[in-house]
């Protein structure tokens, strides 16, 4: 493979403009092919499995009116003023009538008609149905709807929106994210290369890649329905993966140029070492993110796919168009800025420290304390991640409710005054949907039985039609509340004595149960996604190392990062430790994230594992000498993995400055797994495993010699070319 990667590079850099011109037609297609398509990302989130799923299906068939999205508006007198009051009453009631006129509503509703009225007479729930599912609501109707209720506003009236899709529901992201972390990115670059030429060429190249998978993911989007939180993930990994793969192989092309070695012989020679680092280490992201199609939920599954086709892109353009680029830079790569003339000969003298005496540099010095104090670091290091694991035994699931929301928010306003006016249940009513229902007495009957159940605050029949009867039940306890759950399944368990001998039967479907079964499927598909992504991963390590050993100490480590990062983000989201330094509001871990942390982080810690532990390899196989190759392993490996990895980490972070919570607590959570696994287990535990296993490390059974050796260190390459 190395010497595949070797002519990869080599042509490149040869036809630097024939490659530069591909990767912009490339480009150009992309978004042709995203503009004409008019794709756009949605939220119409289908559960395949799942009874809430069902009762959508059966909904959608037999009382479309109710399948559709919803709003739910909350009216509030303002000052010591009552909704029931005169002028308050008739500027509602107006309001409502002008929500019957805006396009794509099918059913709208009064707190005076529907009884929904809290008692003191200051608060009032309406609701909007609109004929089309949540994410094909347009923007334009919002607009509208938020026109409509204009004159309950004029009367003293304040209106706070919730439901699955109300005004301001979906606002466009932000890119300071994006601005924040690619400028980070190129100032870590700036104080690891010392040239602005060199930083800057992984942070062009990654912004190419970028445009290129946020405009296929649009044009993918036009047949297939993307989650917005897709796009977010791509550029995430994208960006991180872009400029970090162009780090490896950029840094290794600027040591071989230092130490005299022709630019297009150096940049061949980088593709074929760094470059057999990055595809393995990319296959394994990708297999990971993969990975997320047998979970069985089709959003999850196109987010997965989608990230993984950013890192696909990010490893072609770090194998073809980086290499033209350093073509086209040629012995300008280690240029450093003139003035002042004491900087330029820091930086000088730095950079080629780093590629002629790495032994001088801090990374040796941290590996030589590491194989000094193997025991002790291990042991330091194994009770450090497993404190921060703690809070983990106390995760509990959910998806984002409007408890979770900033009180700025008016879907937090909403849940607050629904809350005040008529209980924290009326947040997260059950749609209990009856099929073979021919008889009012048949819908009474159910009723009744429902009402019977522990932890029902109000039955109320909403609709009969087309042998459907669909009930309301509004539990006594929150969306998020683990005693909603219990009534969930208890209506499931109690189906038959619910039914009776009614001839109905009965469904519980609604946001609230489709939340709960969401959170039940992704927690029983967890075990199985771990042992088919981690034992693919295993595999490949296998293979790219040719021992046992090292993927099994790879795994466990990943194990310990994962940990202590899913305690980290429960005990700053969950039990709000983070609530006043992040402006969050403390709330269930958000279900999905979890999975999508198992394969992101297991990918990206793959990363590491493969550059430092090549470089390890590396020297060992050239010495022998198990210990020292730690030492020097880490001099070659440690000062570039630092920098990937604050990059990845600044990134991260970077999309903790959206007002999402959601968000939020995605970026967190990648910002401190990446932390945790780079420079706790990557850069310190691995190679004091490393140094206590010694030469054992590299051990395999005799069979092995019959496999082919990926060669990804590129040994052989580097002796071939006298490196």
């Amino acid at each position: 493979m190395s010497t595949f990667l070797f002519r990869i590079g080599r042509w490149s850099f040869a036809h630097r403009r024939i490659v530069l011109a591909i990767w912009l037609l490339v480009a150009v297609v992309a978004i042709g092919a995203a503009t004409a398509s008019g794709g756009k990302t949605n939220d119409n989130f289908t559960i395949p499995g799942t009874e809430s799923q069902r009762a959508t299906n059966l909904l959608s068939e037999r009382v479309p009116e109710l399948s559709g999205g919803q709003t739910q508006l909350v009216f509030a007198a303002e000052g010591d003023g009552r909704i029931v009051d005169t002028r308050q009453r008739d500027a509602i009631e107006t309001s409502v009538q002008n929500l019957k006129a805006v396009p794509q509503v099918a059913v709208a509703t009064d707190p005076f008609h529907g009884g929904a009225v809290s008692p003191d007479g200051t608060i009032g729930l309406g609701s909007v149905q609109y004929s089309v599912q949540p994410g094909s609501v347009d923007a334009s109707t919002l607009e509208d709807v938020q026109k409509a209720v204009e004159p309950a506003q004029a009367a003293g009236v304040h209106v706070a929106y919730s439901g699955s899709v109300f005004p301001g529901w979906n606002a466009a992201p932000s890119e300071t994210p994006e601005i924040v972390g690619v400028i980070v990115a190129l100032i870590i670059l700036l104080i690891t290369f010392g040239s602005l030429i060199a930083a800057g060429m992984p942070i062009i190249t990654a912004i190419l890649g970028i445009l290129i998978t946020i405009m296929s993911v649009t044009a993918l989007a036009a047949v297939v329905d993307v989650a917005t939180a897709s796009t977010t993930v791509a550029i995430m990994l994208g960006l991180s993966c872009g400029i970090d793969y162009g780090l490896f192989v950029l840094y290794r092309h600027r040591n071989h140029v230092l130490r005299g070695m022709d630019p297009q012989d150096s940049a061949a020679l980088s593709v074929g070492t760094a470059g057999g680092a990055v595809v393995f280490a990319a296959l394994t992201v990708i297999i990971a993110l993969c990975g997320l199609s047998v979970v069985g939920i089709p959003f999850l599954a196109v987010m997965g796919v989608s990230a993984a086709g950013a890192v696909l892109v990010a490893m072609l353009i770090a194998l073809t168009l980086l290499p033209a680029m350093l073509g086209f830079a040629g012995p300008h790569i280690v240029r450093f800025p003139g003035r002042p003339r004491r900087l330029h000969a820091r930086l000088e003298r730095t950079a080629h420290t780093a590629a002629t005496a790495p032994e001088e540099h801090r990374g040796a010095r941290w590996g030589a304390f590491i194989v000094r104090h193997r025991v002790p670091v291990l042991i330091l290091g194994v009770l450090l991640l497993g404190l921060l694991a703690l809070p983990a035994t106390h995760m509990r699931l959910g998806l984002p409710s409007g408890s979770s929301q900033p009180t700025s928010n008016t879907q937090r306003q909403a849940y607050d005054l629904i809350t005040e006016g008529f209980g924290v249940g009326a947040n997260g009513p059950l749609l209990i949907v009856a099929d073979h229902v021919t008889d009012k007495s048949q819908t009474d009957q159910l009723v009744a039985a429902l009402g019977t159940l522990p932890d029902v605050a109000a039955v109320q029949p909403l609709t009969m039609a087309n042998d459907v009867s669909v009930i309301q039940v509004t539990p006594g306890s929150g969306p998020n509340d683990e005693a909603t759950t219990s009534l969930v399944h208890r209506i499931r368990g109690d189906r038959a004595a619910i039914e009776g001998d009614t001839g109905a039967t009965i469904l519980v479907g609604g946001n609230t149960a489709s939340n709960i079964d969401v959170s039940a499927k992704l927690s029983s598909a967890l075990p199985v996604f771990l042992i088919v992504v981690v034992g693919l991963a295993f595999l490949l390590l296998t293979f790219a190392f040719r021992t046992f050993l090292v993927p099994l100490k790879s795994v466990l480590g990943f194990l310990l990062s994962i940990l202590a990062a899913f305690g980290a983000q429960v005990a700053v989201f969950q039990w709000g430790w983070g609530q006043h330094l992040f402006n969050i509001e403390p709330a269930e871990t958000v279900s999905f994230l979890p999975i999508i942390m198992l394969a992101i982080i297991f990918g990206l810690s793959s990363d590491y594992e493969v550059f430092v532990v090549s470089r390890i390899k590396e020297d060992y196989t050239r010495t022998g000498e198990a210990r020292a190759a730690v030492v020097r392993g880490m001099s070659h490996s440690a000062r570039v993995v630092t920098a990937a990895a604050l990059i990845m980490f600044s990134i991260f972070v970077a999309f903790m400055f959206t007002s999402d919570a959601t968000i939020k607590a995605i970026g967190f959570s990648f910002a401190i797994g990446v932390l945790l696994d780079a420079f706790v287990v990557r850069l310190t535990l691995v190679p004091a495993v490393m140094a206590i296993a010694g030469g054992r490390i590299w051990s395999h059974p005799r069979w092995f010699r019959r496999l082919p050796d990926p060669d990804i260190e590129g040994k052989r390459l580097e002796h071939a070319h006298g490196s």
